[in-house]
């Protein structure tokens, strides 16, 4: 220390000076951040908002259907959000054991407000997609960097899959945004942050899992971080997050066990996402099958990643981030692997149920995203100290480009070909024909998607009729067994008869070659209304 009182105050400017210059910088840093990350949002907004008009017509239309039909039915027949009914087993009621309809209850308050609008059910679901941007960018700041952080989230607001998801009409956007929301919540309290973000946690997570049972998987971060705290012998901690775990889980299995009993006690009998588990087919029919690799491959390549993703995938999975020497940090730059690890779990006991419904790989694009980040990082930089030179400027562009045009853009095209359009005719003919309190049945392009009584805004069946046990998704052997089943429907109600002339079973029969049959003895029983290019509609005689 100096005596002289000048040179004292010329060292107090300098270091008043230095203090200024350090938090000018990072006021710099922390408004390009948030200028990045605001971007990055209008890029997703850009993607999931495009064509967001589009009928429910696409490759997801039998699951957008059911969804959108509970949103109907609560608008119109009952607010109970606890007894989702669905309009394609007849008059009703036609409740099913469903997850908790958050999509489809705020679609069905978009209905009261502002009246029916067959997309409100979409953007329902782009929120959602926001909110996982969000969401998933804070949390990869968290374990990785705020560098890391940009370009996860790029990577998911590019990502075909997350695009085709996020603007469809289904419980997996609210899902997967308000478990990595709870996640992150999680994550920020463990890191030191106040204690009101473990209710918070709690409460997102928990309706996360709610609206979609998938959603589970996130919770082994929580229960990774809960055991690193039980090792660094913080109890208190760990005690406080097992109770909010096992509230969480009480309620999550409350409402699963009603909805199975739901599900279990009204026609059709059906309970969503039950069949295709490991201990359903069995662990050898699994191994025979490949736990169904090839399926998975198929929906990778050609429509949720495309080679572009897979190869930034496998990148920033084979090249994993320097060891960081905070303990803290180190744990906390495990969680994307945790979250995989657990997906990859859920997949290998339901693989037949995931890779028959293919939206239900969702909770993975969390940590994909993340690791597809890191990927397009390590190639971009190759080595390089900084992100700020011409080359990984160019070389970022490179990367984005060759995702968007031969991933993002051709595959989200594809996934979102109008393939139901005829079925929304049909239903349209129907609505135009039927009368008040008319029950129609409907065979639409896709047996068994209920698109075109969706459409015909009226309740009614199926052809041929389906639900918990029975097959609906192809034709029976013989056209007797199916006038049998018309006259079935006939008596309990039936008014209208549809359907579209491509409509093909999965085993790739035509109905109007199949059963021809059924033709003939609807000429000669019904009255004939329209027989247009691609549909027949008949009014049924009552006997």
């Amino acid at each position: 220390m100096t005596d002289d009182p000048e040179l004292t105050r010329v060292e107090g400017q300098q270091c008043q000076q230095q203090t200024t210059g350090r938090d000018m910088a990072a006021r710099y840093y922390l408004s390009l951040d948030t200028a990045i990350l605001l971007g990055i949002l209008f890029i997703a907004i850009v993607f999931r908002f495009h064509k967001i008009t589009l009928p429910l017509v696409d490759g997801f239309s039998w699951r957008e259907i059911s969804t959108a039909m509970m949103a109907d039915n609560f608008q119109q027949r009952s607010w109970n959000i606890f007894f989702p009914e669905v309009s394609w087993p007849g008059p009703g009621p036609s409740y099913q054991g469903r997850e908790f309809q958050i999509v489809s209850y705020l679609t069905a308050l978009l209905y009261q407000l502002f009246g029916w609008h067959d997309w409100f059910g979409r953007a329902v679901a782009a929120f959602f997609g926001l909110v996982t941007v969000f969401s998933l960018h804070r949390l990869t700041a968290l374990c990785w960097d705020e560098m890391h952080a940009h370009a996860a989230a790029l990577a998911y607001a590019l990502m075909p899959a997350a695009i085709m998801i996020d603007s469809s009409f289904l419980p997996d956007p609210a899902m997967l945004a308000l478990v990595t929301l709870g996640v992150w919540l999680f994550v920020k309290y463990w890191a030191g942050g106040s204690r009101w973000l473990l209710p918070l946690a709690t409460l997102s997570f928990s309706l996360g899992v709610l609206s979609k049972l998938p959603g589970i998987a996130a919770g082994a971060v929580i229960f990774y971080l809960m055991v690193c705290w039980i090792l660094e012998k913080k109890r208190k901690q760990a005690s406080w997050v097992f109770l909010s775990g096992l509230s969480s889980l009480s309620v999550i299995g409350a409402y699963y066990i009603w909805a199975i009993y739901l599900g279990r006690s009204y026609p059709p009998f059906h309970v969503a996402g039950t069949g295709g588990y490991i201990w359903d087919d069995g662990f050898w029919t699994y191994v025979r099958d490949r736990f169904y690799f090839k399926s998975l491959w198929n929906t990778s390549v050609l429509w949720f990643y495309g080679y572009p993703f897979l190869v930034l995938l496998a990148v920033g999975l084979w090249i994993p981030l320097s060891r960081a020497e905070d303990p803290k940090q180190r744990s906390l730059s495990a969680i994307p692997y945790v979250w995989l690890t657990a997906a990859i779990i859920l997949y290998l006991a339901a693989a037949g149920e995931i890779t028959s419904n293919v939206w239900n790989f969702h909770i993975f694009h969390v940590p994909i995203a993340m690791f597809c980040g890191h990927g397009a990082l390590l190639l971009a930089t190759l080595g390089s100290r900084t992100v700020l030179t011409p080359a990984v400027v160019l070389r970022s562009i490179f990367i984005v480009a060759i995702a968007l045009a031969w991933s993002t853009l051709p595959l989200v095209r594809t996934m979102k070909k109008p393939i139901a359009m005829n079925g929304k005719l049909l239903g349209e003919e129907l609505a135009r024909l039927a009368q008040p309190g008319d029950l129609v049945v409907a065979i639409a392009p896709e047996v068994g998607d209920p698109v075109a009584v969706y459409y015909s805004r009226a309740r009614g069946w199926v052809f041929p009729p389906g639900g918990g046990d029975a097959e609906w998704s192809k034709f029976v052997a013989d056209d007797a067994t199916a006038i049998a089943q018309l006259e079935e429907l006939r008596a309990q109600g039936a008014d209208l008869f549809g359907v579209t002339k491509n409509a093909t079973d999965k085993e790739g029969r035509l109905f109007v070659e199949h059963h021809d049959g059924v033709i003939d003895y609807l000429d000669r029983t019904a009255t004939k209304l329209a027989d247009l290019n691609n549909l027949l509609v008949y009014r049924i005689t009552r006997p």
